[in-house]
């Protein structure tokens, strides 16, 4: 029997195709023991028990990014960090570590090597994170979500996908999805969202430039965000929600998307073969932006920057290009191509790979 130590967190992009991969393992060897290594203050300190995973604490540790108080106690906190994980693999008898990114996965790399368990590392994001770019340096096996991470040694295997993703019937669903959200299945929706707070531009634009998309002949279903107020203007064509609580539904139906361009939401929609302009989060390192290249460029998508973002934008560009159905049909062949539904399958194969050596 084999045991698998899960090691990311903090956010839901390192979390999410954690617990799929986890999930992946769990229903192709059901006597495999799976365990998952985070932080008590991550969300992984959550969802991880919510999904039926055992937690393995490690203490948080962020890495220095100036020379301060924080940078002089780093080298003994880390180092405790690597004993606590060190601890786990030898009582639990792991066999192999599996690295998301995130504050758990820096010490779990250096225990996992220094007690001689492979591991292997995902990359999610089209620009890597510190942790994984030196773990990737002495590791059995490396996949990136995108073509281009730079990570050295990584092979493209997609991002790992929730099961209610990756089995969607998104024909099967539609009439059902256009009841819950009181639109008409037969015409066309744009689904527009930034996320579960929302995203301000994109509300800002679509308050003035809704009725554009409507006069193509299209439906809209808009999450605003629960924080975010914005004016429904009563059009049973225009749904205004606050959060959608079943994204599912939602690409069921969605037969074009305006979105933010986080690695999981590119990944989701291109799986999903729908066709999107990505309007990318301009807040960080550019990330967002990054995520969405492979998209772009393979035609699956148009990206407009966040501050070009405005209602003119939509008269302009989004509302001619819902009425170009030889191009929509271009983009969803392209989005195909682009993305996977077999994302956890292809992280198992990595894995494999890694405990074969």
């Amino acid at each position: 029997m084999t045991t698998y130590l899960l090691a990311g967190g903090g956010t839901a992009g390192h979390v999410n195709p954690l617990l799929a991969v986890a999930d992946a393992i769990r229903a192709r060897e059901p006597e495999a023991t799976v365990l998952v290594l985070g932080t008590k203050e991550g969300l992984e300190a959550r969802l991880v028990p919510l999904r039926g995973y055992e937690l393995l604490i490690v203490d948080k540790v962020p890495f220095p990014r100036r020379p301060n108080s924080a940078a002089l106690r780093f080298p003994a906190r880390f180092t405790r960090a690597i004993g606590q994980v060190r601890s786990h693999i030898r009582e639990r008898a792991v066999d192999v570590v599996v690295g998301f990114g995130g504050y758990a996965s820096a010490p779990a790399y250096v225990a996992a090597r220094r007690t001689g368990v492979p591991y292997v590392v995902h990359e999610a994001n089209a620009k890597p994170g510190l942790a994984n770019i030196l773990g990737a340096r002495r590791a059995a096996a490396s996949g990136v979500a995108f073509e281009g991470t730079p990570l050295r040694g990584a092979e493209v295997v997609g991002m790992p996908l929730r099961p209610e993703i990756v089995n969607l019937d998104r024909d099967a669903l539609r009439v059902e999805a256009a009841a819950a959200f009181g639109l008409d299945p037969a015409r066309p929706v744009l689904l527009v969202f930034g996320g579960s707070l929302g995203a301000l531009r994109l509300n800002r634009a679509f308050a003035g430039g809704w009725r554009s998309v409507v006069d193509a002949g299209w439906q809209i279903l808009h999450a605003v965000g629960e924080r975010n107020e914005a004016v429904d203007p009563g059009d049973p064509a225009y749904r205004v929600v606050p959060y959608i609580d079943r994204m599912d539904l939602a690409f069921a139906l969605a037969d074009a998307i305006v979105s933010r361009s986080g690695a999981a939401t590119v990944s989701e929609i291109s799986a999903l073969g729908i066709p999107a302009v990505y309007v990318p989060y301009a807040v960080g390192n550019g990330e967002q932006a990054l995520n969405a290249t492979s998209a772009v460029q393979a035609g699956a998508a148009l990206l407009i920057p966040d501050g070009e973002f405005t209602e003119d934008r939509i008269r302009t560009e989004i509302a001619p290009l819902l009425r170009d159905a030889a191009a929509l049909t271009r983009m969803r062949a392209a989005a195909s191509e682009v993305g996977t539904r077999t994302g956890s399958e292809n992280v198992l194969a990595l894995i494999d790979r890694a405990l074969a050596r």
